[in-house]
């Protein structure tokens, strides 16, 4: 059956080749289906690379099974290895009765609406709302996280507009982040975040493009900016300025003691730490132990090597944001443009732009207009594109994103005392307190004062609370009736306790 397997095998890479074929005469509508036609295309194209590496496997028979196959069929009875493996299909179609068989002819053919395609991607779902199906960038989390970074944090702070310029840009002035603060957790992490964005967004912009001989290349030209010591700000020689810092880091300035293992700044420094006892103990195990006097690291030792490692792999990931951002100029001025002109528009003109963005993946007739006749029109408009399931706005189009996400309609809160339904979004929640649904829950557990239970949610919190209540208020009571009522002269009643504290400073 290895030739069956090379003969479908080779089937296969055609079938491919064709459907690629057809796919690149297609002319798409709008930049929705321009991308789910490339990203389709690169998946036949992946494929078509798995296969042909299973046929050069073949081809090589290392084992030699396809050339003891081949004798078989030349020198024996042709008839006789027919019915062999005529019988074997058969025993396995017997055993395996529902067993499907792969329709190549129909394998890459497009599908009907409704049918699942397992090379189609799911667009909607590749890009956020910000993103405009890969047309702007999203960066509106690493701004956050760029403005709690050290050096930024406390600054004035950056608009998102401003950072959109600067995002790229790691060397003063545009940068206030000094060298000393960008040896941090924290921005190491920050860089590394904007990197995967920004080679994930061009993933998914780009799926055409052989995108690793792009980031193979940029890391070529690193290192030889880093060798060359010409990458802007870690340069060698812009090392934070001083004596201490520059001896630190093993220029070869200071002075070298054998003994401790370690250089002073200066020769007053190496002076006064000779008659210090942690010197005079290091001094005499080392002439116990007979060994030599070590001579200063090269290169500054292990300390200034890992601190340069540490650069290197910081600069590494700035001049990679950098290639990446000059890379992808269009896409960050249409981003640049489209936050200006939303900071104009008004609520009703951006769900007017979010509801178009979201119809231009459905057929002229859904978004109205054409010569159909009035009953095609009532029932286009009756289809609401909504893939993302947003609440209806009272005109029964989806509210926009952005309104969706700030009221956080997303975050579910649960009620059990409402038979636990779900609420979404926090003002459903908070309003649900004073809904007959939530009051009949609560008179159901013999609760009759519902405004003390606010933000309670669970029926046995709930009951421990109308518990200790109940307790609270019969020991009031009890507490009132063992109470001795006294009236003075004038009538006045009040406590036995009061009385006798009024009898006796003399008030009565």
């Amino acid at each position: 059956m290895i030739l069956e397997d090379q003969r479908f095998l080779h089937e296969d890479l055609e079938r491919l080749e064709q459907a690629i074929a057809e796919r690149s005469l297609e002319d798409p509508k709008n930049i929705r289906e321009r991308l789910a036609r490339d990203h389709t295309v690169s998946n036949f194209l992946t494929r078509i690379q798995t296969q042909s590496e299973r046929l050069l496997d073949i081809y090589a028979d290392k084992n030699g099974s396809r050339a003891r196959e081949i004798q078989d069929i030349g020198t024996g009875d042709p008839f006789e290895h027919f019915y062999k493996e005529y019988n074997t299909v058969k025993d396995f179609h017997k055993r395996y009765p529902n067993e499907g068989v792969e329709n190549l002819e129909r394998a890459y053919k497009r599908r009907a609406v409704g049918e699942t395609d397992p090379f189609a991607p799911d667009i909607d779902g590749m890009f956020t709302g910000e993103e405009g199906y890969g047309r702007f960038f999203d960066l509106t989390i690493l701004h956050e996280e760029y403005m709690n970074l050290p050096g930024v944090k406390g600054t004035r702070r950056i608009s998102y507009l401003s950072y959109l310029d600067v995002f790229d840009v790691f060397v003063p002035p545009k940068c206030p982040i000094k060298r000393s603060d960008k040896m941090t957790e924290a921005y190491f992490s920050y860089l590394n975040n904007l990197v995967e964005y920004l080679e994930s967004f061009m993933r998914r912009t780009r799926p055409l493009t052989d995108l690793e001989k792009l980031f193979e290349q940029f890391g070529k030209e690193y290192d030889e900016a880093w060798k060359s010591n010409k990458v802007e700000g870690w340069e060698e020689e812009a090392r934070e300025e001083g004596a201490s810092a520059s001896t630190a880091e093993g220029n070869g300035t200071g002075i070298w003691c054998p003994d401790c293992k370690r250089e002073f700044a200066s020769q007053a420094v190496y002076n006064s730490h000779l008659p210090g006892k942690k010197h005079k103990r290091a001094a005499a195990e080392r002439a116990a132990s007979g060994e030599a006097a070590t001579e200063r690291p090269a290169n500054g030792g292990a300390a200034a090597s890992t601190h340069r490692l540490k650069e290197r792999a910081i600069a590494d990931r700035e001049f990679r944001v950098a290639r990446l951002a000059g890379a992808m100029k269009s896409e960050r001025d249409d981003t640049r443009v489209n936050v200006e002109r939303k900071q104009g528009m008004t609520e009703r003109e951006r769900q007017q732009e979010l509801d178009a963005l979201y119809a231009e993946g459905e057929e002229p007739s859904a978004v109205g207009g054409g010569d159909a006749n009035a009953d095609d029109d009532d029932e286009a408009e009756d289809k609401i594109y909504n893939p993302l399931k947003l609440p209806l706005a009272w005109d029964g189009k989806p509210i926009p994103y952005w309104l969706y996400k700030l009221h956080g309609l997303g975050v579910e809160f649960p009620c059990q005392i409402c038979g636990n339904f779900v609420y979404m979004g926090r003002r459903a929640f908070d309003k649900h307190f004073n809904e007959a649904r939530h009051i009949y829950g609560l008179k159901c557990l013999g609760i009759t004062n519902t405004t003390l239970f606010r933000e309670i949610t669970q029926i046995e919190e709930a009951q421990r609370l109308w518990a200790k209540i109940v307790a609270d208020k019969k020991a009031e009571r009890v507490a009132n009736d063992n109470v001795v009522q006294m009236e003075d002269g004038e009538g006045n009643v009040m406590p036995e306790k009061v009385y006798y504290d009024l009898q006796k400073q003399g008030l009565l």
